[in-house]
């Protein structure tokens, strides 16, 4: 006898998984807490805290010399930028004025930086995505170069600490330039290259399109900054909104995308892709425009010491506005430090892009906002 089921309502039970801290995809130490209704998501929770670094408390117990070269590690990929924060800060508290070349230098390793960082999250992200046929390659071959130019004027190829406090470590040699410059003149054809692959690719559409929309009011509510925020239509980006160094002497353009519905994980990836070519054409004006002249305005000596009061900079990073505040009592060590880490807020706002997304799509949401855990978890 086949009993009658039509009559009865269909009920299912949510499950709740983790999602990481082990997870491969999680770029870090990261854990979320998804509540699944069958394979959709109802609510997400990303549990932090897993890889702290106590970047601020070292800070208040390291002199100013030690701290330069620990901060590159709050965001492993983009340390020209954290390391340009801290000195711009001291810099604004100590009155120390910075050489025009060396402002020049800063400007060129940081958009440098920016490169290797975006190319880094495109292989990567494609990684994310399933799409083990080598093209995650394709970005690293060009990343290589660039790091061979960052370890001969740092020493170093991730941890820089070449932007120092009152101007740069190096004054690079003449080949270095010409090196730089013939970098300049190939990249934008190894850009085609990669969006000939991937930007019109049917399955990338697919798993991108219409994916992990966020609405330009949401983005704004939880902080979101960089390009997260500039694909949903916001043209905020401190080089022009509140500008810094020479940038003002530079034409650039800040790319945004008019999206009214909000932006979505196509949108996130394409606007990277400009910012690639951007950043070639802002390092290509300061080769041709950079001034002779000193490189340092204050002594890299282990005793050195900031005047007492408060300070704080921010600067337009990879991820978005990356801001340090400290408090000096004018001793050789920082009294307080405090970081304002684009990496945050924009993990605050996944939870909420998730919810009502199949699981499936989680890693290319997570991975189209850029997060660097380091960068959470300061």
């Amino acid at each position: 006898m086949v009993s009658d089921t039509t009559s009865r309502p269909l009920k299912t039970d949510e499950m709740i998984i983790n999602m990481g801290p082990q997870h491969p995809a999680t770029h870090g130490v990261l854990r979320m807490v998804l509540t699944l209704d069958g394979e959709i998501v109802t609510h997400a929770e990303a549990v932090i805290g897993h890889l702290h670094r106590a970047q601020e408390w070292q800070g208040q117990n390291r002199t100013w010399f030690q701290y330069q070269a620990l901060i590159d590690r709050v965001d492993y990929l983009s340390g020209m930028f954290t390391s340009w924060a801290l000195a711009r800060s001291a810099e604004v508290l100590d009155g120390c004025e910075v050489p025009e070349r060396a402002e020049f230098l800063r400007v060129i390793v940081s958009e440098m930086n920016r490169i290797t960082s975006h190319l880094l999250w495109l292989g990567t992200y494609l990684i994310d995505l399933g799409a083990m046929f080598g093209f995650p390659f394709y970005p690293f071959r060009e990343r290589e170069k660039l790091l061979d130019l960052f370890e001969e004027i740092a020493g170093q190829r991730m941890m820089f600490n070449y932007i120092r406090i009152g101007g740069v470590q190096r004054d690079p040699k003449p080949d270095w330039f010409t090196r730089l410059r013939a970098f300049t003149k190939e990249f934008p054809d190894r850009v085609d290259e990669y969006e000939a692959i991937v930007t019109e690719n049917p399955i990338f559409l697919k798993r991108t399109k219409g994916i992990g929309i966020l609405p330009l009011e949401l983005a704004m509510d939880y902080g979101v900054t960089g390009p997260s925020l500039r694909a949903s239509g916001n043209n905020l980006d401190l080089r022009k909104t509140k500008p810094y160094s020479i940038y003002p002497k530079l034409e650039f353009k800040v790319h945004t995308l008019d999206k009214p519905e909000g932006g979505d994980t196509w949108d996130r990836y394409i606007l990277r892709i400009r910012e690639l070519r951007e950043s070639t054409e802002i390092i290509k004006q300061c080769l041709d425009m950079i001034p002779e002249g000193p490189i340092m305005n204050k002594k890299q000596i282990a005793g050195m010491r900031v005047k007492a009061g408060e300070g704080f900079s921010a600067v337009e990073s990879p991820r978005g506005t990356l801001g340090c505040y400290i408090i000096s009592d004018g001793s050789d060590k920082p009294f307080r430090f405090r970081w304002r880490n684009p990496s945050f807020c924009n993990l605050a706002v996944v939870g909420e892009m998730l919810v009502g997304s199949p699981i499936a799509d989680i890693m290319a949401i997570f991975g189209s906002v850029d997060v660097i855990l380091p960068d959470v978890d300061r």
